[in-house]
């Protein structure tokens, strides 16, 4: 009998299909997401840049802001890079300048700061992760927790994808497709991921940058099961334009194709900052600031590993302004549960795709009649309005041939910093299998 060889790629590949097939099955018990039981909901951002890579402020005073705003979690991603080594910058030549470099003199105004003056330029040593956070961590209250924006690009298609709690930087893997592009980089963070043993993920970031990735490219990477479905930059067009879709129509198409065609698990959807900007606040929406959107995860403590496992089985929801006290879902259906805020109404969808729907497609063609690049034109049977509610309870009972269903809440109040004008306060809660979905997610 001749063995098996598996090359580093192809063993990634392999458990990036077990990583699959096992959130898959976590995902056809959901269960209640309620903070009882000793668990309970912790808030946190897991995109975030800083002077180590594009942002225009100093680590700890990012981590600061998130922790004194409400935030029990915060990732920080920088481009391409770690903060784990030596590195001084040019206070004047950094995004951030002067202001950035005053702020952090008077919050720390004795023993923290490292400047020196090399040939009359004023430089400042940025912290490390460690350091920095062994200064904001608190035990239950706060955590740090390492991570990187691995900013990879196809031709002209930019493909960024953040992986939290990695322990070792990985570079761009590049590929020869989109989709082989992704399909390297999550290899790659599952590969780690196991030579380690450290719990982390990967997730696609702002898909509609440049229009960079489509619908038919995201559903069919194996291994990665997150997008962010709303990005607090203001150029990533979350909400799309007459040629392409928006984030939540890209999503419906991916759940769509991975439940019925594909076999893979449902790709959960990710609120973020994607903060580049902390000065001057507030500014106009062209800028990326804090507090934006993020992530409410359910968990029995506040640690890195448990963060993550908790993500992977689907026990969070994602936000820019509205609080959910209660998910519960079973096999007869979902019910939802809202914090109310006095002045807010709240209309409650439950989206899906059921069996049966009608399939075909068109591509979206330029003025030439040539096919570009870009996600194509599906039928309004992906993604329907199943139920409509308005108030701050609803409960949807599953049509025996639903393959998910999602819920996304919608305020009657504007975002208060919005990415792009016009945007409401609203919530996204994970989807679950419907019958017709958990009939195909087993075969």
């Amino acid at each position: 009998m001749r063995s098996l060889q598996l090359t580093p790629s192809s063993f990634a590949a392999l458990f990036a299909t077990l990583v699959s097939l096992s959130l898959m099955s976590s995902a056809l018990d959901a269960g209640d997401l309620e903070a009882k039981d000793g668990k309970q909901w912790y808030k946190g951002n897991l995109h975030t840049h800083s002077h180590w890579s594009d942002g225009d402020d100093y680590p700890e005073m990012i981590g600061l802001w998130y922790k004194e705003n409400g935030y029990q979690f915060l990732a920080l991603t920088d481009h391409n890079v770690l903060a784990n080594y030596e590195r001084w910058i040019d206070v004047d030549m950094s995004k951030g300048g002067r202001e950035a470099y005053d702020k952090l003199k008077a919050r720390f105004p004795e023993n923290w700061v490292d400047e020196r003056t090399v040939d009359g330029i004023l430089e400042v040593r940025l912290k490390t992760f460690d350091e920095f956070s062994g200064l904001l961590n608190e035990e239950g209250s706060f955590l740090m927790m390492l991570g990187e924006e691995v900013t990879d690009i196809y031709k002209t298609s930019p493909i960024h994808m953040n992986i939290s709690n990695l322990k070792e930087m990985i570079p761009p893997m590049k590929g020869e497709s989109i989709l082989d592009t992704m399909q390297n980089n999550v290899n790659a963070a599952i590969a780690q991921r196991e030579r380690t043993g450290q719990p982390m993920m990967i997730h696609l970031n702002h898909p509609n940058f440049h229009y960079g990735v489509t619908a038919e490219d995201l559903m069919r990477v194996v291994g990665e099961n997150f997008f962010e479905v709303y990005n607090g930059h203001s150029g990533v067009n979350n909400n799309g334009d007459d040629t392409h879709a928006d984030t939540e129509r890209l999503w419906d198409i991916v759940l769509t194709h991975r439940v019925a065609e594909l076999k893979l698990p449902l790709m959960y959807g990710l609120g973020t900052d994607d903060s580049h900007s902390y000065h001057n606040m507030p500014h106009p929406a062209k800028r990326s600031e804090p507090g934006r959107a993020w992530i409410m995860v359910l968990a029995d403590e506040l640690n890195s590993n448990t963060l993550i496992t908790a993500i992977e089985d689907g026990q969070f929801y994602s936000s820019s302004g509205v609080t959910v006290n209660r998910v519960s879902s079973d096999e007869t259906g979902i019910a939802v549960e809202l914090e109310p805020v006095d002045g807010e109404t709240y209309t409650i969808d439950f989206i899906g795709t059921r069996a049966g729907f009608d399939a075909s497609s068109q591509p979206v063609l330029n003025d030439k009649g040539e096919e570009e690049n870009i996600t194509r034109t599906y039928s309004d049977d992906i993604g329907a309005v199943l139920q409509s509610s308005t108030g701050t309870e609803a409960r949807y009972t599953f049509h025996p041939n639903d393959l998910y269903v999602r819920v996304q809440v919608t305020s009657s109040a504007d975002h208060p910093n919005p990415s792009q004008a016009g945007d409401k306060k609203q919530a996204w809660i994970q989807p679950v299998y419907g019958p017709a979905g958990q009939a195909e997610g087993v075969k």
